[in-house]
């Protein structure tokens, strides 16, 4: 009696675990219905069981799956044997398909064989899948659209995926897939640093991402590519998903060339003479400083003042044109009587200022001095008329610990060059007295 009685309790608890479970099982005996638990039900929008018992079960499963649950019934042939997870569509009452997994066992049922099946809801599994599907395309619409260039790479740095705009930025505006597949070191450019020297692809931050998982933003990089253009590329890279430590990275990078190139020019601008190219007084004043703020010796050893003698003549009588043409090869004589690193300016008029690099010594200047006034003194042959332009060179030495201001060493060299002036060409009230470490030549 006791047997029968914890026999009973048993089933009880099965029953009832059958009909709380979240998923739906239902029992189909010689093609009909006869068991189907609260989830079924909801499932298949019935009523209540009545709706589904006593019926075909093909009548609840989609046309295009039967053909599937009937090969793998089939195969059932002893008690307890299970069918492998499988994906397949119902119907319900509706109408409406509905995606599920199910399997099935042969099991006994009421002193004969049934089919007692398992089945998984894939509904809500489908449609995250969906909107996965859709975020996916959407997200890689949008990307195909930028301007920027993408591009994915995986741990070994070869490119997953690249948009249209990195096929363009790389020189590939019509085959931005063959980038697919390739590594760092196999793409068709050479890479630069900032200073537009090789960047070997392992210095690349791209490469550091991949090592470290740093995100890495606001570089810039550039590349020489196959067509023979030099693009200046503002980059950024992080891991695509920060969480994976496998997860690959992504690329991204705006093509900066033309605003560069603006941006030099503006700074050319602003540091150098519009008439001439010369370094302009802002540019000198801001060397001077450097190589006074020096504590090791000067990086600039002598500041050289020339001044033009007559130039105003010359625009008084031939014009101011023929006075800028002077200007302009004078400038150019400079330029090549000196060395690549000493500094060339013109102040403003007819005054040119010129810092010489390293150490000098006394005959070597003075006979540079000399060789800058013979320079100057060929001459000039501007739009049929010959003229003559002679020069007065003040001179004023830095030396270690100078404690004077950039301004004060102008005003130095300037003295100087008022005193080298022939007499008939000085001014009526001369600038300033000359200091010890300033002389005329």
């Amino acid at each position: 009696m006791a047997d029968a009685y914890d026999a009973e309790e048993l089933a009880q608890r099965y029953r009832s675990l059958v009909d709380h479970t979240p998923d739906g099982i239902c029992v189909h005996q010689d093609g009909l219905v006869v068991y189907v638990n609260q989830a079924t039900i909801r499932l298949l929008g019935a009523a209540g069981s009545e709706d589904i018992l006593g019926k075909p079960v093909t009548q609840f499963v989609h046309p295009d799956s039967v053909p599937g649950m009937l090969d793998r019934i089939s195969h059932l042939t002893t008690a307890g044997a299970a069918s492998h997870p499988t994906e397949m569509q119902l119907l319900r009452l509706d109408g409406r398909p509905v995606p599920v997994e199910t399997v099935s066992v042969l099991t006994p049922w009421q002193h004969h064989f049934a089919y007692q099946v398992v089945i998984h809801d894939l509904t809500a599994q489908r449609a995250a899948e969906q909107a996965q599907r859709l975020a996916e395309e959407h997200f890689t619409t949008v990307v195909s659209q930028l301007e920027e260039g993408v591009v994915v790479i995986d741990r070994n740095g070869r490119i997953e995926s690249a948009n249209p705009a990195a096929g363009r930025i790389f020189g590939k505006p019509e085959h931005a897939e063959e980038l697919v597949g390739l590594s760092i070191h196999e793409l068709p450019m050479v890479l630069l640093d900032a200073n537009a020297q090789p960047l070997p692809p392992s210095r690349h931050p791209i490469a550091r991402t991949l090592e470290t998982g740093e995100t890495i933003t606001g570089y810039t990089f550039g590349v020489d590519r196959a067509d023979g253009q030099r693009r200046w590329l503002s980059g950024s890279s992080r891991l695509l998903n920060p969480d994976d430590p496998a997860s690959p990275a992504v690329s991204s990078f705006a093509d900066v060339t033309e605003f560069r190139a603006s941006r030099r020019q503006l700074e050319y601008q602003a540091t150098h003479d519009s008439l001439t190219g010369l370094a302009n007084r802002s540019l000198i004043l801001s060397q001077l400083a450097a190589a006074l703020a020096s504590s090791a010796d000067p990086q600039v050893s002598t500041v050289l003042f020339i001044d033009l003698d007559g130039f105003k003549a010359i625009n008084d009588t031939l014009g101011h044109a023929i006075g800028d043409t002077v200007l302009q090869i004078v400038a150019q004589r400079l330029q090549r009587a000196l060395r690549g690193d000493d500094l060339v300016g013109r102040l403003g008029g007819d005054e040119f200022l010129v810092l010489l690099a390293g150490p000098t010594r006394r005959e070597d200047l003075d006979a540079l001095v000399q060789r800058l006034r013979s320079t100057m003194s060929e001459p000039i042959v501007a739009r049929g008329h010959r003229i003559e332009v002679n020069a007065s060179i003040g001179v004023t030495e830095l030396v270690q610990g100078d404690h004077r201001t950039p301004e004060a060493v102008l005003h130095d060299a300037d003295v100087a060059m008022y005193r080298a002036k022939p007499v008939g060409d000085r001014e009526a009230t001369v600038k300033g007295r000359r200091p010890n470490n300033t002389h005329a030549s």
